[in-house]
This record gives structure tokens, C-alpha cells and sequence, in this order.
């Protein structure tokens, strides 16, 4: 299952290669709301692992984005305890951009920022009518 949630990113880390084969990078977005006239606001701490590693790095600090995630859960045990833990694995974001920034529309938009492009000029026709 998929979620999302939209703030403004207050912090990004470098990737750390944990393993031969699995790296990782973690970053943090602010998110506030308004609760019965009082301002709560929350500091979310997500991931991003392998390929999409570089999803981040288009973004500034401040910047409001939306981020599309995966809740992963996982159980550790070590010394006869055992611990459980989450992380909000992030696959895709976009960037929001604000009024007076982008293109003028009435309209909230959202730039996709993990477009992958195709260096052929070839289009390729494969639809079935």
C-alpha cells in the first residue's frame, strides 16, 4: 500500500552504502497543520534506498514536495531481545511549486521528479489498434 504526504524539506543526508550491494539516503520533511486553532507540526524522517537513492537531489532545503512512500516494518533480535522498527521508504517525489514560482495557473502543480527520459529519438508504437 502507498501514502503520501506533503511538507517542506528541512534536511537531506548523503548516501551511505551500508553493504556491497544495498545503499541508502535519508531525508526530512516538516509537516504542519492546524489542530482546533493550535499549530502542530511533526518532523517526518524518510528513506530512500538503491536506484532511487538520487530522488532528493533536485530538491533544495525549503522547498515544499510531496512524497510518495511504502511503510516497511522489520524485527530485530540480538542477545535474546528482540526490537521492531519502521521506515517510511519514499519511491517517488515531486516538488510543489508555490504561487509566484511556476507556471501561472489558478492551479497547484506538481513537478515529477523521478522522470526517466530516453536518449532514442525512435518512437515506439507498441499499442494493439
Amino acid at each position: 500500500m502507498s501514502y503520501e504526504l506533503t511538507g517542506k524539506l528541512i534536511e537531506k543526508f548523503d548516501t551511505i552504502q551500508r553493504t556491497e550491494s544495498f545503499k541508502v539516503r535519508e531525508f526530512v520533511i516538516e509537516k504542519s497543520e492546524d489542530v482546533n486553532g493550535k499549530i502542530i507540526t511533526n518532523l517526518i524522517k524518510f528513506q530512500s534506498t538503491q536506484d532511487r537513492t538520487g530522488i532528493i537531489d533536485r530538491i533544495n532545503i525549503g522547498d515544499e514536495i510531496k512524497v510518495y512512500f511504502n511503510i516497511r516494518g522489520s524485527k530485530w533480535e540480538k542477545d535474546g531481545r528482540t526490537s521492531y522498527f519502521n521506515n517510511l521508504d519514499a519511491w517517488r517525489i515531486e516538488q510543489t511549486l508555490q504561487p509566484g514560482k511556476g507556471p501561472s495557473t489558478d492551479e497547484e502543480y506538481m513537478e515529477p521528479l523521478d522522470t526517466f527520459t530516453s536518449s532514442s529519438q525512435e518512437t515506439i508504437d507498441d499499442l494493439p489498434f
